[in-house]
């Protein structure tokens, strides 16, 4: 099966193609590779498309994206908003298990908290609260960070994203 062709046969809806491609790809791990090629290869849509079937796979066996991880995470500051908070969604399922391998992305998804998009950053929250809640060590670093990003946050969803991870950090609600 060529994952890109059919990305772009449009013969199925998009959720029906999601459930596909990520049940088809299960089933044969070699083609997690066409994922990766897509990201090189496809347009911004099906990037896109790439990327939330390889987010999908990651929250069940984020072993299968984490040889992919630097390919995954140069698009997380891609100029389409889709591509970037699909990214993320990868990193923060890669980071429920590989705390450390996810914690080189910090940097580029501190980016996109600054991002215009709402589900920006959301999904750059959503990824570094996963990294922080599963990396004691990354707390220290990333408590600042969080504090300073409420300061400045407006959207509701994405400060229930952070102020939930603080509670799991065992943050008295005062400090936020």
């Amino acid at each position: 099966m060529e994952i890109l062709n059919e990305i772009r046969s449009k013969k199925k809806k998009p959720k029906a193609l999601l459930a596909f491609l990520v049940e088809k790809t299960k089933q044969n791990p070699d083609l997690f590779i066409q994922l990766i090629e897509g990201l090189t290869t496809g347009s911004k849509v099906e990037k896109g498309t790439c990327l939330s079937v390889i987010a999908h796979i990651a929250k069940d066996k984020p072993e299968l994206a984490i040889p992919y991880l630097n390919q995954i995470t140069t698009y997380i500051n891609s100029d389409a908003p889709k591509v970037k908070w699909e990214a993320a969604e990868v990193i923060a399922n890669i980071a429920q298990k590989f705390p450390d391998k996810a914690s080189k992305t910090i940097p580029k998804l501190l980016l996109n908290t600054k991002d215009d998009g709402t589900v920006v950053r959301w999904s750059a929250a959503y990824a570094l609260t996963e990294i922080a809640k599963n990396n004691p060590k990354m707390q220290k670093d990333l408590l600042p960070k969080f504090l300073e990003i409420l300061a400045n946050e407006q959207n509701k969803g994405v400060r229930n994203v952070y102020l939930k991870a603080l509670k799991c950090m065992g943050v008295p609600p005062s400090k936020t």
